[in-house]
This record gives C-alpha cells, sequence and structure tokens, in this order.
C-alpha cells in the first residue's frame, strides 16, 4: 500500500480557466476508503452538482470495487457526498447560478490524518482558440528548455 496517494484530474486545467479553490471532504462508505488508499479511483471525467437542499455531490467519480470485499462492496459510480463549511457552499452555490460556472475536482488525496479529500476548483471552460494557446505555450516552453539544456 503506498503512502501518499495523490489521484490528479489532468484534463481539468486544460478545459477548464481555474477561478478558486478549495478542499473538501468526502462522505465515504466501508471499502471506498480501502480502495482509495490501494489507488483505485479515477475523477476524470467527473463534476459536482447541488442538490435542492444545497448539499454538494461529486458525480461520475469512479472508485474500483474493494479486492476482498465482500457482499457489502460498494457501488463503482455511486453519488458521494462533499463537506464544506455552510459559507463555502453558499458562495459556491451562489456562483454556479448566477454565472454558469462549474464546479469540477483537481485532485484526490488522503491528509495526515488519513481522511480522503477532494481538491475541488470553481472554473470557467475554456474555448477552443484558448486551448490552442495552452498548447502554444506548452511547446514553447518545452523547445526553450530543450534549447537551455543543450548549452549547459
Amino acid at each position: 500500500m503506498q503512502k501518499n496517494i495523490n489521484i490528479q484530474n489532468k484534463k481539468a486545467r486544460f478545459q477548464y480557466e481555474i477561478l478558486d479553490k478549495y478542499v473538501a471532504g468526502i462522505v465515504l462508505t466501508g471499502t471506498e476508503i480501502k480502495s482509495i488508499r490501494s489507488s483505485k479511483a479515477s475523477i476524470a471525467e467527473s463534476f459536482c452538482e447541488f442538490n435542492e437542499q444545497g448539499e454538494l455531490f461529486v458525480i461520475n467519480m469512479t472508485i474500483q470495487e474493494y479486492a476482498f470485499g465482500n457482499y457489502y462492496n460498494h457501488k463503482p459510480k455511486a453519488v458521494r457526498k462533499l463537506l464544506l463549511n455552510r459559507k463555502e457552499l453558499k458562495k459556491l452555490n451562489k456562483e454556479v447560478q448566477n454565472t454558469g460556472l462549474t464546479i469540477i475536482p483537481l485532485r484526490l488525496f488522503i491528509n495526515d490524518k488519513g481522511y480522503a479529500k477532494l481538491d475541488i476548483a470553481l472554473a470557467k471552460g475554456k474555448k477552443l482558440f484558448d486551448k490552442r494557446e495552452t498548447i502554444k505555450d506548452r511547446d514553447n516552453k518545452r523547445d526553450l528548455d530543450r534549447i537551455k539544456k543543450a548549452y549547459k
């Protein structure tokens, strides 16, 4: 079992412009935390939504079934509740309702106390030309690094 669990959403920074970040706890059942500790989770296609009571849930997050679990094993694509302060929840809900922004998970990790946490971000979707700019900047940076390495 690994000590550092750091599951990232690599497509998020390419597809979205990150405006604000939060760290949220996740409500998990018995075997879900064991699967996360063995790095059997994915947040690649997941997003967050509010329900009618103003609670925040992560949707489409995949946590594979625990290998040594029995018939009490969890569902891999279940909707999981996120834990934030009431003030943060109200602020996020207002931003999503008024400006049409999206809440996406960036990183799933386990903190020092052993709790699973999710870095979430308030994000705005990028247009196609913004994505092209990102690709061009990344290529230019890679070329500069190659040139610097050659002259050292």
